[in-house]
């Protein structure tokens, strides 16, 4: 277990850029994953080496071929990662537009009439691309209820509002702002059993750093991640599209190659910098395995990661040697509950009589790097049916250690012991 082994989360951290520093404050601990989680080194390398180089794909040289071949690896790569062996591999602007772009062509290309479904659970990504274009298709939007205790949505809440005429359907893999994980193969399963021939597209960019992803085991249509938030860099994000997806029209140039997504010349170095972040979780899969099949590596280290965010997100909570956890400390509330078996490493709060910028100022004022989650376009559906305007998300990823959440909990009781002083 990666928690077990100083050895390890050691090496760990030294393979990732600006772990206990901040390059403008200084000394920090990085609890604000879920903003972006820190960047591997190999990453940095790899995008300065491709950033100076002027070739492009396609051309008669041994630049440009070579280019091809990065690109080539990097689809094998993350097709791997993704557990994806049929479908198409692309990079877009970022996981926002790409989610735009898949429901888009989704919703237009699916069948006439029948409506278009998702939750209230989901990031605006998802809600307001549902919201603009089933509206040009003139189907109706209908959003299924999450569950306000809970922090997030099941096959159960789905299951009323599940009809034969279904024709789009999205699913939030993880929230970032309650931290839960949902069934993503038992909610597709179950809108499949009554409208099988729904295009079922996923947002999984706040899952993709805490554990496994499992294309093939899903029955779904489109997945997107931003691999910023998964040791990889800004400027990018990543799409999978199923063969019946990309056979639904979609903007491409006239002439161009058949049920190609890509617009304009490809980035190698985004694609290159994912092969770095497949690369690192097939190495610590191996360190925490005997595994010798990469991917057997890869859900290894998947295993790992969830194992060991649990225990940093469980010792926050109920607290760490004789610090007491947030679910001791008075007038704190957490989001979705204290033991919520869905939480991948992410806890949200609330401190009575604190405003959450005051608590997060409170925390950066001690070194640790959280974040204000207001109840506004981004957070609003999650806030506002539990009366907040706010909350502070405290966010980890598994390179961050249990000294860190004793770091945390300290400062957290010097906070709510000191308020009003």
């Amino acid at each position: 277990m990666i928690t077990d082994s100083p050895a390890l989360m050691s090496e760990i951290r030294n393979r990732f850029a600006h772990v206990e520093t901040c390059p403008e404050a200084g000394r920090r601990i990085f609890f604000e994953n879920a903003g972006g989680a820190l960047t591997l080194n190999s990453v940095v390398e790899t995008s300065t080496r491709y950033a100076a180089i002027p070739d492009n794909q396609g051309r008669d040289n041994e630049m440009a071929h070579a280019l091809v071949a990065t690109i080539d690896k990097a689809k094998a790569d993350m097709r791997l990662f993704f557990n994806a062996p049929e479908g198409d591999i692309f990079v877009g602007e970022s996981g926002t537009e790409l989610l735009f772009r898949l429901i888009m062509n989704a919703i237009l290309g699916a069948g006439e009439g029948g409506i278009v479904l998702g939750s209230t659970l989901e990031h605006p990504a998802t809600r307001s691309a549902c919201t603009r274009w089933a509206k040009v298709a003139g189907k109706p939007y209908v959003q299924v209820p999450h569950d306000n205790a809970t922090g997030l949505v099941t096959a159960k809440d789905f299951a009323p509002y599940l009809t034969p005429d279904i024709r789009v359907a999205t699913i939030l893999h993880t929230s970032p702002v309650t931290g839960m994980g949902v069934d993503v193969a038992g909610i597709a399963a179950a809108i499949r059993a009554v409208a099988p021939e729904a295009y079922i597209i996923v947002d999984g960019i706040q899952h993709a750093s805490h554990g496994l992803i499992d294309i093939a085991g899903y029955g779904i249509d489109g997945y997107v991640i931003s691999p910023y938030k998964v040791f990889s860099r800004h400027g990018y994000g990543v799409a999978w599209t199923s063969p019946r997806l990309n056979a639904l029209p979609h903007d491409g140039l006239i002439g161009g190659p058949a049920g190609n997504w890509e617009l304009g010349t490809r980035d190698t170095g985004s694609y290159a910098t994912m092969s770095d972040v497949v690369g690192y979780f097939d190495w610590l899969g191996a360190q925490v395995s005997d595994a010798t099949d990469r991917r057997a590596r890869i859900e290894a280290a998947g295993a790992a990661i969830h194992a060991h965010e649990k225990r940093l997100t469980d010792a926050m909570i109920h607290g760490i040697g004789n610090l007491a956890g947030l679910a001791e400390l008075p007038g704190v509330g957490i989001i979705g509950g204290a033991d919520n078996p869905a939480r991948e490493g992410l806890v949200s709060i609330t401190v009575e009589g604190m405003a959450a910028p005051d608590v997060v100022s409170a925390l950066r004022a001690r070194g640790i790097r959280t974040h204000t989650r207001k109840a506004d376009h981004y957070s609003g559906n999650i806030l506002a049916p539990l009366g907040l305007e706010a909350a502070v998300r405290v966010s980890l990823c598994h390179y961050n250690t249990l000294d860190e959440v004793a770091a945390f909990l300290t400062a957290m009781r010097e906070i709510v012991e000191g308020r009003g002083a």
